[in-house]
């Protein structure tokens, strides 16, 4: 990255004030330090919301369901990738399928919310260990598995995701080992 923005950062310094400079390295430096999480905002919730309600629209139209936001959702967001309900073009509600997916996770491990993960690729809605950057993001674990035809089993997705956490999560007295 440092050495992308090096000849930029030299470019600017011709023809710029050395204030412009100086917003350059603090652009730079904001990435030495690694990826940050922050709570969401208001847009954000707005969005997943507005996703949700994505869902809950398909599962009530095709099955008569509403989402519960626990693991009894798994089957029915299996028959909406099963039936092929959403086109695989249509990343907006393949994405929403994600949300969903992020809302068990979140309500079935203890110790995950979601966040704002912020790095240099930029920023996207994660579910994160609470007060670290051990995130996953279920919005496109569907998504980009549906988008190039594939039918992901979601309960194994599910599985893999919190196994792929379980290291991170913050042991307790009377945890067991693995």
């Amino acid at each position: 990255m440092k050495y992308v923005l090096l000849p930029i950062l030299a470019l600017l310094s011709l023809h710029a004030s050395a204030n412009d400079a100086d917003v350059a390295s603090k652009v730079l430096a904001k990435y030495d330090d690694g990826p940050s999480v922050r709570e969401l905002n208001w847009l954000n919730q707005n969005f997943m919301d507005s996703q949700r309600k994505t869902v809950n629209t398909l599962i009530a139209t095709h099955y008569g369901k509403r989402l519960r936001g626990n693991i009894l959702d798994i089957p029915v967001l299996q028959r909406l990738v099963t039936e092929d309900v959403i086109p695989k073009d249509d990343t907006a509600q393949l994405q929403a399928l994600g949300v969903a997916l992020g809302d068990i996770l979140v309500h079935e491990t203890a110790d995950l919310e979601w966040v704002v993960y912020e790095d240099d690729l930029g920023s996207t809605q994660a579910v994160c260990i609470k007060d670290s950057v051990n995130c996953l993001f279920p919005i496109t674990m569907l998504s980009r598995r549906m988008e190039v035809g594939l039918k992901p089993d979601v309960n194994r997705v599910y599985s893999k995701a919190v196994d792929s956490v379980k290291p991170f999560l913050p042991k307790t007295p009377y945890t067991i080992a693995p």
